[in-house]
């Protein structure tokens, strides 16, 4: 389940660098722009993501409980500000004059990052809880 934790968090991290890079490729990250993801929330989700991931490999190699646990309570602030990030998108999908950013976020990708991280999340919860190792 450990390894299958770490499969999904990384294929879930392809999927959040495409959305980093596109919104980044869009201005989002620049003064005045129109972006309705504020810059420091989107790098903290990503610097948390990164960190989290690290500490799950140091898991891996290490097989120190505490880390898993860790590296589960990062999931959930991951989630909840991936919620917070996706109810500031969607309006962005409508027909405003205003073009966010985001507004080029391909569905598909939005919506397969949510699901590989809510996977990922359930692995680690159960590798942290002892079911499946």
């Amino acid at each position: 389940m450990n390894i299958a934790a770490l499969i999904l968090w990384v294929i879930t991290a392809g999927g959040g660098f495409v959305l980093l890079a596109k919104w980044l490729a869009g201005g989002g990250a620049k003064a005045g722009t129109t972006s309705r993801l504020p810059a420091p929330v989107v790098f903290a989700h990503f610097l948390v993501a990164a960190v989290g991931l690290v500490l799950w490999i140091v898991y891996l190699v290490s097989d120190v409980d505490a880390l898993a646990w860790v590296s589960l309570v990062l999931l959930v602030l991951l989630a909840l500000t991936g919620f917070g990030m996706v109810a500031r998108w969607l309006p962005s999908l409508s027909n405003d004059a205003v073009d966010p950013p985001e507004k080029s976020f391909p569905i598909a990708v939005v919506g397969a990052h949510g699901l590989f991280a809510v996977a990922t999340l359930v692995t680690v919860l159960l590798t942290a809880i002892g079911i499946g190792s």
